[in-house]
C-alpha cells in the first residue's frame, strides 16, 4: 500500500469497530451488526459507507444524539404499511428491525412497507436489500438527508440526495442489486477525496455560490449536483417524501446536517418496502428470470476496449473477492481508530 493507505484484515478490522461500539456501550450483538454492516461496505470498494463513518458515529453517542440503549417502536400499524419511531439510535439498529418486520408484514400481505421517524444513517443501503433479497423478497431501502442540491438552475440546497438501493432475489444465491444516490456521487466520497487531498472531477458539485467546482473541500461547503439533471433532482424530491412524508418525520430542511454539531439529532427517515417475490409464479418466485436477465446483461456485446460488463451488484461482489479479505485504509483513518480504541482501553493493532 501507498503512504497514505494501509491493508487491514477485516477480521481485525470488524473486531476493533465492535469493540469500540461496546465500551460506548452497545450490547455485543448490536455492535456486531453495526461493525458487519460497515466493514462490508469497506470490502466492497464503497469507503463512504464503511469504516470511516465510526468516528462520526461515536461523537455523536458520546454527546447523546445518537442512543445506543433505544429500541425502535411501533406507533401506528396497518397491517401492510407500519410507521415506526426509531429514537434516534443507530440506523443499523432500526434498519434491521424494520427490514425483519416488513418481510415478515410480506409473507403475510403480499407486499408490505415500513417507514421509520427520528432516524440515523444506516450505512449502505444495498446492505438493506441484500437482507430483503436473502428471504426470497424485492426489497427497497430509502433514506432521506439534509438538503445537498439545488434545484435545476437554482443555488441553493432544497433537497437531499436520498439513496435508494433495490435488490432483486436471483437463483444462483447473489441477488442484483441497484443502488444509488440521487446525486452524481455521494458527499462520503467527497470527504473521502478532502482527507486524500484528491480533486473531484467535474460535475459532481458546485461552491458555495453555485459554480462546479474540483476542490472537495469547496464542495463539502457548496452543493451537490443531481445526477442525470431534473430526472435525479425529482427523483430526489419523491425519495423525500416516501421517508419523510409516509413516516410523519423529516422532510427537506427538517433534516439536520450528518456531520453537524453532534448534539442535535440527525432526524432523518426511511422507507422500506418489501415485495413477497417466492408466491408469484404459482410459487416459482422470480429469481430464474431474474437470473437470465443478469446474464444477458453479462453477456451482451462489448464496446472496444471493454473486457469485462457488469450487470448491477456485481462490481461489488468483485471488490470483496479481489480484496481477499482485507480494506484499504487511509492511514489517517487507521490512525483515528487506533486512537479510539486506545480511549477505549482496548488492544488494537490495525
Amino acid at each position: 500500500m501507498s503512504d497514505n493507505q494501509v491493508s487491514v484484515p477485516a477480521s481485525e478490522l470488524m473486531k476493533t469497530v465492535e469493540q469500540i461500539f461496546v465500551a460506548n456501550g452497545a450490547a455485543q450483538s448490536v455492535a456486531a451488526g453495526i461493525a458487519d454492516s460497515l466493514v462490508s461496505a469497506d470490502l466492497e470498494g464503497v469507503s463512504s459507507h464503511g469504516v470511516m463513518l465510526v468516528p462520526m458515529y461515536v461523537e455523536r453517542v458520546r454527546a447523546g444524539s445518537v442512543s445506543l440503549s433505544a429500541e425502535p417502536i411501533v406507533v401506528e400499524d396497518y397491517g401492510g404499511l407500519v410507521v415506526m419511531s426509531a429514537e434516534h439510535t443507530l440506523g443499523q439498529v432500526s434498519a434491521r428491525v424494520a427490514v425483519e418486520l416488513a418481510s415478515t408484514r410480506a409473507r403475510a400481505h403480499g407486499v408490505a412497507v415500513v417507514a421509520v421517524r427520528h432516524a440515523f444513517h444506516f450505512g449502505a443501503a444495498a446492505y438493506w436489500v441484500r437482507k430483503f433479497a436473502e428471504a426470497g423478497m424485492v426489497g427497497f431501502a430509502l433514506s432521506n438527508t439534509r438538503p445537498l442540491m439545488p434545484a435545476p438552475g437554482g443555488a441553493e440546497r432544497v433537497v437531499g440526495n436520498n439513496p435508494m438501493a433495490i435488490g432483486f432475489p436471483s437463483r444462483i444465491g447473489e441477488p442484483l442489486v441497484v443502488d444509488m444516490a440521487m446525486s452524481a456521487t455521494a458527499m462520503g466520497k467527497i470527504r473521502l477525496a478532502e482527507a486524500k487531498g484528491d480533486s473531484i472531477p467535474t460535475g459532481w458539485a458546485t461552491n458555495a455560490e453555485g459554480a462546479p467546482t474540483t476542490s472537495a473541500t469547496d464542495a463539502i461547503a457548496g452543493m451537490l449536483l443531481p445526477a442525470a439533471g431534473p430526472k435525479g433532482f425529482g427523483l430526489a424530491v419523491a425519495v423525500d417524501l416516501l421517508c419523510g412524508a409516509l413516516s410523519g418525520g423529516s422532510v427537506g430542511a427538517e433534516v439536520q446536517p450528518l456531520y453537524g454539531r453532534p448534539e442535535v439529532p440527525y432526524d432523518c427517515a426511511h422507507a422500506f418496502i418489501a415485495i413477497d417475490a417466492c408466491r408469484v409464479g404459482a410459487g416459482t418466485g422470480i429469481a430464474t428470470t431474474v437470473s437470465a436477465f443478469a446474464d444477458a446483461i453479462r453477456d451482451s456485446r462489448k464496446a472496444p476496449g471493454i473486457n469485462v460488463i457488469y450487470a448491477p451488484g456485481d462490481l461489488e461482489r468483485a471488490r470483496r473477492t479481489q480484496g481477499q479479505a482485507h480494506c484499504s485504509l487511509p492511514t489517517s483513518l487507521a490512525d483515528e481508530l487506533q486512537a479510539l480504541a486506545r480511549h477505549a482501553a482496548l488492544p488494537s493493532d490495525l
